[in-house]
């Protein structure tokens, strides 16, 4: 083996080995370290400003409510804590709730099913005068039972056949590989379900009124969810095959208020008080390791599409059918991770939902290190380039405070170049 390949083979098994947040110690790490000196990586925004999660922290009425939707693999309820914690220190929210709250997501139609898991954190400033409610989505139950098929590939009857290294990739491909697959399958719904049934919990109520350690099913036809949309703020932040959930979520939500559509009837939003309060409603939705373009392959165009104007404009003439006032799609992409795409220039009309009102901006952004190797080449890890989105502190900094305002962190104004788009 080409001893600078087997480097950087090892380093890569290494960082899979460590959970994919290092190199290691060793030969690559005394490397980059030195090159590291002066972070040069790139760093470019191309698109309108936007404010970020900050400004919305001290609401009269309602609250600040994110959530979060994780990617491919297996994931256990936590899994967005280094996140959360590094937003909180960015948002300068040091109080947090002692416990977490857990729903146990379930079909309304059939509460037999379990659905993943819904984990809220609250938190706040230290004078209390600030808050952020932080929802978690882990919906990888529902694979992970299609995924034991494959479960006697990781056995010892069949691991120890293969080399170390390669039976160390092999167990991370059986994780993360099938679920694109499933997704396109009957499971698919199950997942749109528990992105629902999340979605619907972040509008219920307040934190005091939130179920914990249940599995209980959510209803949007409740008469106090008008009043929560029309006073909460809300965001989305997404990580790879989670995007394509958030978006499609959010087409199905669409499609619940249309009363037209008979593929949901039994589970329609009723209340056209809920349905008028988010079409007043902005939500952004921050992506890292965007996937949208790759994981549109093969799949049949939305119900409602190439109508954007007709939809979002207010002289449009069906302006009164749109879902959200505005969609604020915030796309994250290392151009080293081999499995995120940038939003192309009429992918949103053609393929997204016209109703949900969408504007893109595309960020491109190193999250891994780019090194010399050893004068043969430039490299970056392309597993760091494809995790690394949520401890990285420009994107922290991005997700919390934006771009283009008086209240843009520092880290961004100094190294992130923007450009401004136009109509």
């Amino acid at each position: 083996m080409n001893p600078l390949f087997k480097i950087f083979f090892l380093s890569v098994v290494a960082a899979q080995i460590s959970g994919c947040s290092s190199f290691g110690k060793g030969v690559v790490e005394a490397v980059m370290e030195k090159q590291q000196a002066v972070d040069t990586r790139l760093c470019e925004v191309w698109g309108k400003s936007f404010n970020g999660i900050m400004p919305f922290l001290n609401l009269q009425k309602g609250k600040m409510k994110v959530l979060m939707v994780h990617g491919v693999g297996d994931h256990l309820p936590g899994y967005s804590t280094q996140f959360v914690e590094k937003l909180a220190k960015e948002l300068d929210l040091p109080v947090m709730s002692a416990q977490y709250k857990n729903i146990t997501l379930t079909d309304p139609f059939d509460t037999t099913k379990n659905l993943g898991n819904l984990r809220i954190n609250r938190l706040l400033s230290r004078d209390r005068t600030k808050e952020l409610m932080f929802y978690e989505l882990t919906w990888s139950v529902i694979t992970a039972k299609q995924k034991e098929v494959l479960a006697y590939d990781n056995s010892g009857e069949y691991s120890f056949r293969r080399a170390e290294i390669n039976d160390l990739m092999k167990k991370f491909s059986n994780d993360t590989g099938p679920d694109p697959i499933i997704y396109l399958g009957d499971s698919r719904e199950e997942i749109l379900i528990s992105f629902t049934q999340s979605f619907c919990w972040m509008t219920k109520s307040n934190w005091e009124n939130l179920p914990n350690n249940e599995a209980q099913a959510c209803s949007f036809n409740d008469n106090s969810l008008t009043t929560n949309i029309d006073n909460d703020q809300y965001a989305f932040i997404s990580h790879s095959l989670g995007s394509r959930i958030t978006i499609d979520g959010m087409q199905r939500i669409a499609s619940l208020m249309d009363a037209r559509n008979s593929q949901y009837k039994d589970d329609s939003i009723e209340s056209r008080e809920l349905v008028e309060a988010l079409k007043r409603k902005e939500i952004p939705i921050y992506m890292m390791s965007n996937q949208l373009p790759m994981l549109q392959l093969g799949r049949k165009l939305p119900e409602v599409n190439n109508q954007k104007a007709s939809y979002c404009r207010p002289q449009g003439d069906k302006y009164d059918q749109r879902m959200l006032s505005k969609t604020s799609i915030i796309a994250f992409s290392d151009p080293n991770d081999l499995l995120s795409y940038a939003v192309p220039r009429g992918f949103v009309e053609k393929y997204l939902d016209s109703r949900l009102c969408i504007d893109v901006t595309n960020i491109n952004i190193n999250v891994a290190t780019i090194f010399d190797a050893f004068g043969l080449g430039k490299l970056a890890n392309p597993i760091n380039a494809h995790i690394g989105y949520d401890t990285d502190d420009r994107v922290i900094a991005l997700i919390a405070k934006g771009i283009g305002n008086d209240k843009t962190s520092n880290i961004v104004n100094e190294r992130c170049r923007w450009i401004d788009t136009i109509d």
